[in-house]
């Protein structure tokens, strides 16, 4: 049984926190099974966006597995808020969360998929 998306989010910024990082809820998503985006920002000013991996990918290991939607990882910061900005006009459910950390760590550990 995967956790309700807001439980998810909760627990994930207290990780990023503990570990140094600040993060926000900049978009607040359905509360049970909202699909949520990771946008992570460095001190340069440079994004990555990490989004919930495809059906298929995810295994009974792991509650979520994550993607990273840019090829070349961290892109101008501009370029992730357009990415989720159109991800937003087809879902209204979804959550974004943006944590801001110097070495642009994800804090997603093993369930990022390569």
């Amino acid at each position: 049984m995967r956790l309700k998306s807001e439980i998810w989010v909760k627990a994930y910024l207290r990780r990023c926190t503990v570990n140094g990082a600040s993060g926000v809820v900049v978009r607040h998503g359905d509360d049970d099974a909202g699909a949520i985006f990771i946008k992570i920002v460095r001190q340069d000013l440079m994004a990555a966006v990490y989004a919930p991996a495809p059906a298929g990918l995810d295994d009974a290991d792991h509650d979520r597995r994550w993607v990273s939607r840019f090829d070349r990882g961290f892109v101008p910061e501009a370029e992730a808020e357009t990415l989720l900005n159109r991800e937003t006009s087809f879902d209204s459910d979804l959550w974004i969360v943006e944590i801001e950390d110097r070495e642009g760590r994800n804090f997603l550990g093993d369930e990022l998929l390569p």
